[in-house]
């Protein structure tokens, strides 16, 4: 039973409007801090189900701004590696308990953050060469892997991306393309493992407004805002969502 509740509202309509402007704006990089913001109110295959029909609204509402100023290549391999990702999703979710989904949603949260500032701080080398198709397709099979377990596809692309130099626009368009197409497959798996329901898509209902507004502020903040701001904000928002859902999980 999904409770909407004010808590709820309180927590889901700041969390969609978020997801909306990281996709509409800056690469889907930090749109998974929503379903991990919502696993702290509702159960965490409720977040994800929640929140899979508004990403998809984000999708197609983001995709005329940026149309065909993707880099098709990069975003074929991607697509590839993100089906068998996918699958491999779907098979790990019937057999995992909701707390496994809480400390994993967590981990790769707070993992994302650490991974950034280990890089930003020389503690670790970013991509530097261009990554090889190969790592390409492997990181669309990570990519369709943690978009399906936690909405997190944005973090795994981005490493092969930002390896490939692209402009900041053409990295923006090719993100949009291929998480609209992930996303379109993860639907079924979904459905069939009986994620939606009722009071999902009555929440769906309730939040669309929230997702599309968020849509328009990310691609109107694409060329007004910096980016270092959003995703500052972002990494501490990860770090108290991600560890809360560790606590939880655990204890």
């Amino acid at each position: 039973m999904l409770v909407m509740d004010l808590s709820f509202f309180a927590v889901a309509g700041p969390a969609v409007i978020f997801a909306g402007i990281s996709k509409g704006g800056f690469g889907s990089g930090a749109a998974f801090a929503s379903a991990a913001m919502l696993a702290l109110v509702i159960e965490p295959g409720q977040a994800l189900a929640v929140m899979l029909p508004l990403l998809m609204l984000i999708d197609v509402s983001t995709l005329r701004p940026y149309w065909k100023r993707w880099d098709p290549e990069a975003a074929r391999l991607l697509i590839l590696g993100a089906v068998p990702g996918v699958a491999l999703g779907a098979l790990l979710y019937r057999v995992t308990e909701p707390d496994h989904f809480r400390v994993l949603i967590g981990a790769i949260a707070v993992g994302f953050v650490a991974w950034q500032y280990a890089v930003r701080r020389g503690l670790l080398a970013g991509p530097r060469a261009q990554m090889s198709p190969a790592a390409g397709a492997a990181a669309g099979v990570a990519a369709g892997f943690t978009s399906f377990v936690s909405h997190a596809g944005g973090p795994p692309a981005a490493v092969y991306l930002l390896s490939k130099k692209l402009g900041k626009t053409e990295y923006q368009a090719t993100t949009v393309l291929v998480f609209w197409i992930v996303n379109i497959g993860k639907f079924i798996p979904y459905a069939w493992l009986g994620m939606f329901t009722a009071d999902t898509a009555l929440a769906n209902l309730y939040l669309a407004p929230f997702a599309l507004l968020g849509a328009w502020l990310g691609v109107r903040a694409h060329t007004l805002v910096s980016e270092r701001f959003f995703f500052g904000l972002t990494y501490v928002l990860l770090t108290i969502t991600g560890g809360k859902l560790i606590w939880d999980g655990l204890f």
